[in-house]
C-alpha cells in the first residue's frame, strides 16, 4: 500500500478529531493501498481512529475490510484505498477520477449509462451497456450494491474512503462479482457538532458548492446532511447552432440518521437523491477511411454518403472540439434511495442487517448520425430501474485465533426499458442509395420503431469466510465459500410505431418497403429466462516473515450468472447468455521499513476467465449496418503485477507511486467480430474472425501514477497557525483498443495527465484557500474511439486544462 501522510494539525473537538485522524490513517493517501479482504469480524462502526500522536508521521493505515479497524499491512489480499480527504485535496467529485490514483482500475464512459469499469483488465469490455448483462465489477455505497453502473455516475459527496478490491469478491460482499468491487463509504453522523463547507469557481463557467453538517439531536440520535451542486459549461462547440455542449449539471443530497441504544446497538438510516442534466453526448470526428485493407473501396462509405447528400463534414480533428449535429441529444438521469443498517453487539458476535431500496431513471436522446442532416432523428434507450436488497451477517467479535463472518443475501432488480429508432428526410438517400426513391422515401422517411424490455433478476446467496491463526501473529489460513441461486427472466418487443401509409404503393413496392424497414428495425417479440446455481470461494495462506513483512498466496473462484439478450438479436444467437467463471491466483508481499515511514508492496496475479461475457458489435454482411448483442468468449486471461510504494519523509513531505502491468488477452475467441477495415463483404469476407491471442479491449498494458504533497508552516497569524501547502499528481496509461475486434482504428494512443494544487490553510481547517489546475499541461488525449462500418471513426476526448480556486472551511 502506498502511504503518504498529510501534515498534521490541531483539530476541533473530539468527534472531528476522530474523523480527521481516520483521514490521516486512511484518506490523505494517494491511491493504492493494499489491504485485505479477510472475514468480516465484529463491528460495523464509526470511522477508525488511528493510534498516533499529533506529531507522528508514517503512521499505520487503517482499513475496515473485516468490518473493524485494522492495519492494512496485516491483511493478505490486494485492496486500493483512496481516502475522502485525498479526494478533497485533488478536487475530485466523480468516480471516474479515482482511476488516476488506482492504476489497476479503468473506467470508460460514452455517457453515464454506457459506462464500463474493469479491474486488472476484467469486468466489462468497451461497449454499449446491455440491460440484460451485469458488470463484473460491483459498485457498493455504504454497503448497498448498485445494480446499474450508471447509478454510480453522480457526484460523490462527503466521502470517508473508496476501496478498490481486486479479484472475485463473493465471500464477503453481498452481490457476487468476478472482477472486483468498488466499495464506497461515506462519513457517518457524529454526536459532536461539526461540518464543512466549500465553494469553487473555475474557468468554463465552473462553479460548485459542497457542504455537510453533523451533530447530535439527543444523547442517542445524531444526524448528518450533505449536499453538492456542480455546474460547468460545455467543452465542445456545435457549429450547427453555435452552442456549447457537453456541459455538466449535477445536484446531490444525502441525509443520515444514527440511532444508538446503549453500547451494543446502532441503526444508521440513509436517504439520498441526485439529479443530473447534461447536454451530452456527441462524439467527435476523428478519422475517415474509405478503403478496406485489400484496397477496395468501402461501398456507400461516409465520404460517398456526404458527397451524395451535398454535405460538407467537419475536418477530422477531435481536438478542435467541434461537432455539427442537428438532432436532440441529452443525458439526463435521476435517482433516489433509502437504506437502513442495524448492528447489534451481543457479546461473542455482532448481528448486522442491511435493507435498501433504490430507483434510477435514465432519459437520453442521441444524434447518432454525427451530422447536421436529418438521418437518425431518434436513437435511444430509456431505463427505469428499481432494486431491493436485504443482507444479514453474523460476525465474530474480539481478537481471537478464529474469526469469521456468515451471511445471507437477497437481491431483486427490474429494468423497464423503452427504446426508439427514428429516421428523417435525409435517411432514404443516406442509407439506401440504390433503392427506388419512391420506395425508400415511403419506407424510411418518418419511420419510427419503438421497443420495450424488462429484464428481471432475483438472487439469493449464502456466504461465509473464516480466518484461523495456525501460529498466532505469524501463520494464518483464510477460507471462504459462497452459494448463489439466481433466476433471470425478461421479454423484448419491437414494433413499428410511426411511418408513411404504404397502401398506395404497388404490391411489389410494398414488399420492397417492408424489406427496408425490416433491415433497420424488424418487428419481433419474445420472452426468455433461466435459473442459475453456482459455488464460489477462496483460500488464502499468509505468513509474517517479520513484524514488518507479510507474504501471502490466494486462490479464488468467482461466478457470475448468465445474461439476457433482450434486443434485436440475429438468427442463430441465443437470447440466453451463459454464466461466467473465474479462477484467480495471486501472491504478494507487504513490507515496511524505516520505522513504518516507508512502504513497498507487490502483488502478482494470474486470472483465467471461462465463458467471458461480452457485448458484440457485428456487421451485417452485404450492408453497412450493424447489430449489437451479448455473447460468451470461451476463454480469456489476465496476468500481471502491481507495485505500490510510499515514503513519508517527514510530517510535512510525503511521496507515493503505483505501477500496474496487465497482460489481458483472448485465449480462445475463434468467432470474434472482424475489424471493419478487414471485412469486405463484396468479396466474400466473413463477419467473424479468430481473435485468439489478441488483446482484450479497454486494457492498457502499463499504467502508473505518482504524487506527493508538502506543507510549510507559516507561523502564527491573528487567525491562528497557518501553512502553505501543495499537492501534485501524474498518471499515465499505455495505448489500448476500444473495439472488441481490436480494429487498429480503435487504438487509443498512450497519454499522461497531471493535476496540481497549492494553497494556504489554518492548522485547524477553519480557512483553506487553494488554487488548482486539472490537466495542468493541457494534454490532448483520447478516451475512446468508435469505428463505424462506413469508415467514420469518432472519439471521446479528455477534458482540456481547467483552473480554479476553492475556499473551504471546517468547523
Amino acid at each position: 500500500m502506498s502511504q503518504v501522510f498529510a501534515p498534521s494539525r490541531p483539530r476541533h473537538g473530539l468527534s472531528l478529531r476522530r474523523l480527521l485522524l481516520a483521514g490521516v490513517a486512511i484518506g490523505l493517501l494517494p491511491g493504492a493501498a493494499h489491504a485485505a479482504d479477510e472475514p468480516a469480524a465484529a463491528a460495523p462502526a464509526p470511522a477508525p481512529e488511528a493510534a498516533v500522536d499529533e506529531g507522528d508521521y508514517g503512521a499505520p493505515i487503517l482499513v475496515t475490510a473485516r468490518r473493524r479497524a485494522e492495519k492494512a499491512q496485516d491483511v493478505p489480499v490486494a485492496l486500493s484505498v483512496v481516502g475522502g480527504d485525498l479526494v478533497e485535496q485533488r478536487g475530485d467529485y466523480t468516480l471516474a477520477a479515482v482511476q488516476q490514483v488506482a492504476p489497476s482500475l479503468q473506467l470508460f464512459s460514452f455517457n453515464p449509462r454506457n459506462t464500463n469499469i474493469n479491474i486488472r483488465g476484467l469486468g466489462s469490455n468497451v461497449a454499449l451497456t446491455n440491460d440484460g448483462l451485469e458488470n463484473g465489477v460491483g459498485v457498493y455505497i455504504d454497503d448497498v450494491y448498485y445494480g446499474r453502473v450508471g447509478a454510480s455516475q453522480f457526484d460523490l459527496v462527503d466521502l470517508e474512503r473508496i476501496e478498490v478490491l481486486r479479484g472475485p469478491q463473493g465471500t464477503l460482499f453481498g452481490k457476487n462479482t468476478t472482477a472486483g468491487a468498488i466499495n464506497i463509504t461515506t462519513r457517518q453522523p457524529s454526536f459532536d457538532f461539526g461540518g464543512q463547507v466549500e465553494a469553487t469557481l473555475g474557468d468554463y463557467g465552473f462553479h460548485q458548492v459542497r457542504g455537510s453538517v453533523t451533530g447530535g439531536l439527543t444523547d442517542w440520535a445524531a444526524v448528518r446532511v450533505s449536499i453538492a451542486d456542480t455546474h460547468r459549461d460545455g467543452f465542445l462547440t456545435n457549429v450547427h447552432n453555435g452552442k456549447k455542449i457537453h456541459d455538466y449539471d449535477n445536484f446531490t443530497a444525502r441525509g443520515q440518521l444514527l440511532l444508538t441504544q446503549g453500547e451494543g446497538f446502532s441503526l444508521r438510516l440513509i436517504g439520498d437523491y441526485a439529479k443530473q442534466t447534461l447536454n451530452c453526448c456527441v462524439r467527435l470526428p476523428s478519422t475517415v477511411f474509405t478503403t478496406y485493407d485489400d484496397g477496395n473501396t468501402i461501398a456507400n462509405n461516409f465520404a460517398i454518403r456526404a458527397a451524395r447528400a451535398g454535405y460538407t463534414p467537419l475536418a477530422t480533428d477531435p481536438f478542435a472540439r467541434k461537432v455539427d449535429v442537428d438532432g436532440q441529444f441529452q443525458a439526463n438521469m435521476n435517482q433516489w434511495g433509502i437504506s437502513g443498517k442495524a448492528d447489534w453487539d451481543v457479546g461473542p458476535v455482532t448481528l448486522s442487517s442491511i435493507t435498501a431500496y433504490r430507483a434510477w431513471n435514465w432519459y437520453p436522446r442521441n444524434d447518432s448520425d454525427a451530422t447536421s442532416l436529418s438521418v437518425n432523428t431518434l436513437n435511444h434507450q430509456e431505463n427505469n430501474q428499481r432494486q431491493f436488497s436485504q443482507e444479514f451477517r453474523v460476525a465474530s467479535n474480539g481478537d481471537t485465533r478464529l474469526s469469521y463472518v456468515l451471511g445471507a443475501y437477497y437481491f431483486w432488480q427490474i429494468i423497464n426499458g423503452s427504446g426508439a429508432a427514428g429516421y428523417g428526410v435525409d435517411a432514404p438517400l443516406w442509407l439506401f442509395p440504390n433503392a427506388d426513391p419512391v420506395v425508400s422515401n415511403a419506407a424510411v422517411n418518418g419511420f419510427v420503431a419503438r421497443s420495450s424490455s424488462n429484464p428481471e433478476t432475483k438472487s439469493a446467496a449464502l456466504f461465509g469466510q473464516a480466518s484461523y491463526a495456525i501460529i498466532p501473529d505469524s501463520l494464518s489460513l483464510t477460507l471462504g465459500l459462497r452459494y448463489t441461486h439466481e433466476k433471470k427472466q425478461g421479454s423484448y418487443s419491437q414494433w413499428w410505431a410511426e411511418g408513411n401509409d404504404l397502401s398506395s404503393l404497388t404490391a411489389a413496392q410494398r414488399t420492397a418497403a417492408i424489406a427496408l424497414r425490416n433491415s433497420l428495425n424488424p418487428v419481433t417479440s419474445y420472452s426468455t429466462g433461466f435459473t442459475d446455481n453456482s459455488l464460489s470461494g477462496l483460500a488464502t495462506l499468509s505468513y509474517k516473515v517479520t513484524p514488518d513483512m507479510l507474504i501471502y498466496a490466494t486462490y479464488s473462484r468467482g461466478n457470475k450468472s448468465g445474461g439476457l439478450n433482450l434486443t434485436n438479436i440475429p438468427a442463430g444467437v441465443s437470447p440466453d447468455v451463459g454464466g461466467e467463471k473465474v479462477d484467480n491466483y495471486e501472491a504478494g508481499v507487504k513490507s515496511q521499513f524505516w520505522g513504518g515511514k516507508a512502504t513497498l508492496n507487490a502483488a502478482a496475479f494470474w486470472t483465467n476467465i471461462f465463458d467471458y461475457q461480452t457485448a458484440i458489435t457485428e456487421q451485417i454482411v452485404g450492408t453497412n449496418s450493424t447489430r449489437n448483442y451479448i455473447t460468451n468468449i470461451p476463454e480469456a486471461r489476465a496476468r500481471g503485477f502491481e507495485l505500490d510504494g510510499a515514503l513519508a519523509l517527514s510530517r510535512y513531505v510525503n511521496l507515493n507511486a503505483s505501477l500496474a502491468y496487465t497482460d489481458a488477452y483472448y485465449v480462445d475467441f475463434k468467432n470474434g467480430p472482424t475489424p471493419v477495415e478487414a471485412l469486405n463483404p463484396t468479396t466474400g469476407g466473413s463477419a467473424v474472425t479468430d481473435l485468439s491471442g489478441k488483446p482484450l479491449s479497454g486494457v492498457p498494458e502499463w499504467s502508473w501514477s505518482a504524487g506527493g504533497d508538502f506543507a510549510i508552516p507559516l507561523g502564527t497569524t491573528k487567525w491562528g497557525d497557518a501553512q502553505f501547502y501543495g499537492r501534485a499528481d501524474y498518471s499515465w496509461r499505455s495505448s489500448y483498443y476500444t473495439a472488441v475486434s481490436d480494429s487498429r482504428y480503435s487504438l487509443v494512443p498512450s497519454y499522461g495527465v497531471a493535476n496540481a494544487r497549492i494553497g494556504v490553510r489554518l492548522d485547524d481547517g477553519l480557512i483553506d484557500l487553494s488554487l488548482w489546475a486539472k490537466n495542468l499541461f493541457d494534454k490532448d488525449y483520447v478516451d475512446t474511439l468508435s469505428v463505424a462500418n462506413t469508415g467514420l471513426v469518432t472519439a471521446t476526448v479528455g477534458d482540456p486544462r481547467t483552473i480554479g480556486v476553492t475556499l473551504r472551511s471546517k468547523f
